[in-house]
């Protein structure tokens, strides 16, 4: 794989056991490239190694007063320096590709399971999380990948090196031989500490990603209420507790170099003594103890490689499981045992009894914001209960919950488990989560309460996959986007002005939250669900906006299913059947005046009615509608009453 070459076809199906068996994986799907890499490493190392050979025959030539044995040294000499060139440049390059091609393919499979589960990866996993392994994560998992070959190079260049100078040497090779095992194994005792701390510090280095993400995405609001400050503090202290981990995790790093820097100092300074010993008594010759000396000292560069796979390793491992922890997460369906295709018909939840007939306008009205959020995601088929899933105590989703879905169980360490997926919402009959997921996301489409818009140009925007029935112009114009249209031809000079082809900043921070949520219902409204689920689609415009907003919704889905959760008066007038929703159950169905007239749960809900309200408004009816003229009890009640 080059890198040319990417993205990936298909970037595979990974091995989620662990983080060191996802490594394995990533390695074992690189093997070309490891081997390649390898090659290139061991002409490198073995180059390197033939030079104090090279430099002992040229030196033992002086001393014997040959030229021709000289020149041939010479010679020599050139040729491993061209094949040291070579070597080191390809193995940097076949190494850094091991490096980008592995980061890119955890990324690919990142982006593939962000696309699968939608909403609910953010709901099992903090997006701060996330975050964190596509961007640093990833690139210590490369690390680990491109530096394995290179250690495999250098580990086997030492073994032949040690061979070698037993061959050559063994008074001097076998105390090289024995040494070199022990200089690099020395160091494992310490790993496991410096393992930990370097666990330590990524994690607590996550939590504080995790905090600047949600910080910086709260900003507005944090500057709204004065709260900055607060979580400026917060993250202050936690990005000192980042910095101490990491002193602490650097200072058994150093102490890990000293001891690789100390000890081969020793191994040298024995092999000098040692061998000028020998060369004194004429045991050996000079050539030879500059052979076996040279060949030592040019064993710490590939013995340096132990250190930083044992630092890779130590690093990639808790990125590798946190990796590993976002790619198993599963959809939480059953196997797929209908055709790819879109069905038709009435959009029923049979936990709620929410029924939204085919081609109609339904509003649903629900007193829990909360509520109304979940409800609106169980319609598109997000599983609300993930199977398997640990929560802590007390939290879940738990309104609309029915009990024959079971209440879950408690652990041993106090977590609760969430309950099994509750029963299927049906589009014309047939479960969504039987469905093959691109058939389940075209025909329902959930736009909740807070969309997000990319960066990139309008026409990008609305450049998604849809039916083709509407143009983006009219659903422009049904979301009341003509004034947004005109803040972005005046917002860019460069475009002609052209307002689809002006940028939008990211997540749309340069527009206001109602032009943002209009482009985003423009965006929904151009994909032409069989199914369209609006989460308050109108929450952040101004009443006169709202009703032009409503009436345009209702006009371009004209026999197309539509549910819009809201309260306001003016889109539930337009709705053909508004639906109340209370507890987790209908309680009430009907046309939004008739409700507003026979319900005061409803009337409760949508005109904001406080419990005082509503006793004086009862007493009102009881007055108004008695036959006989009102007590002077009844008319005393009532005046205490309002």
């Amino acid at each position: 794989m080059q890198i040319r070459d990417l993205p990936y076809s298909d970037p595979g199906d990974p091995d989620v056991r662990s983080g060191p068996r996802f490594l394995y994986w990533l390695g074992r799907n690189q093997l070309s490239g490891q081997l390649k890499s390898l090659s290139w490493g061991l002409m490198h190392q073995c180059a390197i190694a033939g030079l104090p050979l090279v430099v002992g025959l040229a030196v033992q030539a002086v001393i014997d007063g040959s030229r021709r044995g000289l020149a041939q040294a010479g010679a020599l000499i050139l040729v491993l320096g061209i094949l040291i060139a070579v070597g080191d440049t390809m193995l940097h390059r076949t190494a850094v590709t091991n490096w980008i091609t592995a980061a890119a393919r955890v990324q690919q499979l990142l982006a593939r399971k962000t696309a699968e589960l939608g909403s609910a990866l953010t709901r099992r996993v903090a997006a701060g999380e996330v975050v964190a392994v596509s961007t640093g994560d990833v690139e210590k998992i490369g690390w680990f990948v491109e530096a394995l070959s290179r250690f495999a190079a250098a580990a086997t260049a030492l073994v032949l090196i040690c061979v070698g100078l037993v061959l050559y040497l063994p008074s001097l090779g076998v105390l090289v031989a024995i040494a070199m095992p022990v200089l690099a194994l020395t160091v494992l005792p310490l790993l496991p500490r410096a393992t930990r701390r370097a666990d330590i510090q990524r994690e607590k280095a996550g939590k504080a990603t995790e905090l600047a993400s949600d910080t910086v995405a709260g900003l507005r609001v944090l500057r709204g209420i004065g709260g900055e400050e607060l979580f400026l503090g917060r993250y202050r202290r936690a990005s000192q507790e980042v910095r101490e981990a990491a002193v602490g995790s650097a200072r058994m790093w150093a102490l890990i170099s000293a001891i690789q820097v100390f000890l081969p100092g020793v191994l040298l300074i024995s092999l000098v003594w040692y061998g000028a010993a020998l060369a004194r008594d004429g045991r050996i010759d000079v050539g030879q103890l500059v052979t076996v000396y040279s060949a030592a000292t040019l064993m710490l560069f590939p013995l340096r490689h132990f250190e930083e796979i044992a630092m890779a390793y130590s690093f990639s491992r808790p990125s590798a499981q946190r990796a590993v922890r976002v790619l198993s997460l599963e959809r939480s369906t059953r196997p797929s045992t209908i055709d790819a295709m879109v069905p038709e018909g009435d959009l029923y939840d049979p936990v709620t009894g929410l029924l939204a007939a085919r081609g109609q306008f339904t509003a649903v009205v629900c007193g829990d914001p909360d509520e109304a959020g979940r409800l609106a995601e169980r319609l598109g088929g997000h599983a609300e209960a993930e199977t398997g899933a640990e929560t802590a105590p007390g939290t879940g989703p738990d309104v609309g919950k029915d009990p024959a879905a079971g209440a879950g169980t408690t652990t041993d360490d106090g977590k609760r488990t969430a309950p099994a997926p509750l029963p299927s919402v049906l589009l014309g009959g047939v479960p969504l989560d039987e469905l093959p997921l691109d058939s389940a996301r075209t025909a329902v489409l959930v736009q909740d309460k807070d969309p997000v818009l990319l960066s990139g140009t309008l026409r990008e925007l609305l450049d998604v996959p849809s039916s083709g029935a509407v143009s983006p112009g009219d659903a422009l114009d049904a979301a009341q986007c003509g004034d947004v249209l005109d803040a972005l031809a005046q917002a860019s000079l460069d475009t002609g002005g052209d307002p689809m082809r002006t940028r939008i900043t990211e997540r749309g921070r340069s527009l206001s939250g109602g032009q943002r949520q209009r482009l985003a219902l423009a965006r929904s409204l151009v994909t032409d669900p069989e199914a369209l689920v609006l989460d308050e689609p109108t929450s952040a415009v101004d009443s006169h906006t709202e009703a032009r907003v409503a009436a345009g919704i209702k006009r371009l889905r004209r026999g197309r299913t539509t549910v819009a959760f809201a309260s306001s008066p003016l889109l539930l007038d337009l709705a053909d059947r508004v639906v109340l929703v209370h507890g987790g159950t209908v309680v009430a169905a009907g046309a939004h005046r008739d409700l507003l007239r026979d319900e005061p749960l409803y009337r409760a809900v949508v005109t904001r009615e406080t419990d005082d309200d509503i006793a004086a408004s009862a007493a009102q009816d009881e007055l108004v509608g008695a036959d006989a003229s009102p007590s002077a009890e009844a008319i005393e009640e009532f005046e205490e009453r309002a």
